[in-house]
């Protein structure tokens, strides 16, 4: 158990609260004017995507979670697990599709992402922000000159993803993608 006092603890620092995982999300200490100081935090469960509030006395002892952040690359999927190898020890390491998530829209072999490790076990990956993608089909939609704003089409890129892309995009072409929001950003 590493030991760390609310005080201390700051957005991004992971806590381990009734046995769940915890990312503190926002923290605002209070000094009321009668009483001591408490510290309220907004969490959320690394786990289970569920926020909550927690507000304790300020100087209390909390138990910040031994979470390891470790690069790692995707090579194959295999029925419902995602085969992810560690870049230092060539271990390769299953990841669950339930914990894998969204993020398998944007997972093409040899990405490398951070993996979120608890107790040897993967809780989470981060992709890079913006990943680059080959259109293998496009979808016209509309005609150009019936529109008077931005005209976009589908787009189908390598993963199976459908992307709203400009007119000009065409089959073939590498697009960048934002994969916090699946939306298209610019050729590459």
């Amino acid at each position: 158990m590493v030991a760390i006092d609310a005080n201390d603890a700051r957005p991004g620092t992971k806590l381990l609260i009734d046995g769940e995982l915890y990312n503190v999300v926002e923290r605002a200490h209070h000094k009321p004017g009668k009483g001591g100081a408490f510290v309220k935090f907004k969490l959320k469960g690394l786990r289970t995507g569920k926020v909550i509030d927690q507000t304790v006395r300020a100087g209390t002892i909390l138990e910040q979670a031994d979470i390891i952040n470790q690069t790692m690359q995707y090579v194959y999927q295999e029925n419902d697990q995602f085969i992810f190898m560690d870049l230092q020890t060539y271990e390769q390491m299953p990841v669950p599709a339930s914990v894998v998530g969204d993020a398998a829209q944007y997972l093409i072999e040899n990405t490398d992402v951070q993996v979120t490790l608890y107790e040897g076990q993967v809780i989470g990956l981060q992709l890079p922000p913006k990943m680059d993608f080959t259109v293998i089909e496009t979808i016209d939609d509309a005609v150009r000159g019936n529109t008077a704003t931005n005209v976009t089409k589908d787009a189908k890129i390598e993963t199976g993803l459908i992307v709203q892309v400009p007119m000009f995009v065409k089959t073939g072409e590498k697009i960048r993608i934002s994969t916090e929001d699946g939306k298209y950003i610019e050729r590459a």
